[in-house]
């Protein structure tokens, strides 16, 4: 279930035209006009572009309150990547096998959601696909690791039995070598949320964060909710509708964005744990809440589950409206999902 791999995705193709909306992972954000008192900054993060637009009064706090929320989503980033030699989370995998790793709260905090979230799943949702370490989703570079090869690291994806965390002491320790975790699927809403929080801290009250696939809400822009278009999973150039939030978490999952060709046959970043292979189920999840917990890791286990097993899970979650594309391109909307299409 591997999804968002940080640093993987090229940089070069993701330039910012503020001409036109701005475009992520499932999502369409319109172009916010210059207007006094509004602030807009990009910047390339975890392998996508992060783009902030603010909005103040007093428009000379806004570049101050830029910063620095871009100076701790990097400090989390750097923290979390697994294709960062010297982030924490690589000391974990390549200490797999051999002893315990201490690790920072913040880290801890995410580890703890990957469990939680592998549990609710049923093991749909784990990080230990960082162990299929042979797939390759750049175009420019693809490699398609060979059946051998995926099924002699599948042996090593178990977040249940293989990850273990120590929160007294305050580490964590995979129990075989070789053994490797990606929090792509868990780690970036919270660490765009730790970004809207520093935004927060320096006294604003609206704010939007858009980072690839995830948006982050507060507040309003010229005294109107914010309008996000969720883009069509069967047609990624194409808009489904319009949402309007001044609070919340807009999360995206799907097989359109990163993917290569084998034989006429598309196969995408997100793999099942299951398998080794990238899944078979829905062309794209999108999900929309208030609390981070209730979606953070969900999208990612819905494409494994499929959208039988997603409409399920939704049904019994609440507070989380949701958009689903299966196989077959059919569309199913939660009846929070359909409101809010119906009134953006």
């Amino acid at each position: 279930m591997r999804s968002h791999n940080f640093d993987s995705i090229q940089h070069g193709r993701r330039r910012l035209v503020m001409a036109l909306p701005l475009m992520a992972c499932g999502l369409v954000v319109a172009p916010v006009q210059a207007k006094a008192g509004v602030h807009q900054v990009s910047q390339v993060l975890m392998g996508t572009r992060v783009d902030l637009t603010l909005q103040d009064d007093d428009a000379s706090v806004l570049p101050a309150a830029a910063h620095a929320a871009f100076a701790e989503m990097t400090r989390l980033a750097d923290m979390m990547s697994r294709y960062r030699s010297t982030s924490v989370l690589n000391a974990i995998n390549l200490m797999a096998g051999l002893r315990p790793v201490p690790v920072p709260a913040e880290l801890m905090q995410v580890l703890q959601m990957a469990r939680q979230a592998a549990q609710a799943s049923g093991g749909q949702f784990d990080t230990t696909v960082g162990s299929l370490r042979d797939w390759n989703f750049d175009p420019e570079h693809p490699v398609i690791p060979s059946a051998q090869q995926i099924a002699a690291q599948l042996s090593l994806v178990d977040q249940e039995h293989g990850l273990v965390i120590d929160e007294g002491a305050g580490t964590a320790y995979l129990t075989k070598r070789g053994m490797r975790l990606d929090l792509g699927g868990i780690a970036k809403l919270p660490i765009l949320q730790a970004g809207l929080r520093q935004l927060q801290r320096h006294g604003l009250a609206n704010a939007m964060i858009n980072g690839g696939g995830d948006v982050l809400v507060m507040g309003r822009l010229n005294g109107r909710p914010w309008r996000v278009g969720l883009r069509d999973p069967r047609h990624p150039e194409k808009v489904l509708g319009m949402v309007s939030l001044t609070q919340g978490f807009i999360a995206a999952s799907g097989d359109y964005e990163r993917f290569v060709m084998q034989q006429g046959k598309r196969l995408h970043h997100i793999l099942d744990p299951r398998t080794g292979y990238p899944t078979q189920g829905p062309h794209g999840v999108t999900l929309i809440s208030e609390q981070l917990e209730a979606i953070n890791g969900l999208g990612t286990a819905l494409m494994v589950a499929g959208a039988d097993a997603g409409r399920a899970r939704i049904a019994r979650t609440p507070g989380v409206d949701a958009l689903i594309v299966d196989a077959d391109n059919s569309l199913w909307l939660s009846p929070g999902m359909a409101s809010r299409l119906g009134r953006a």
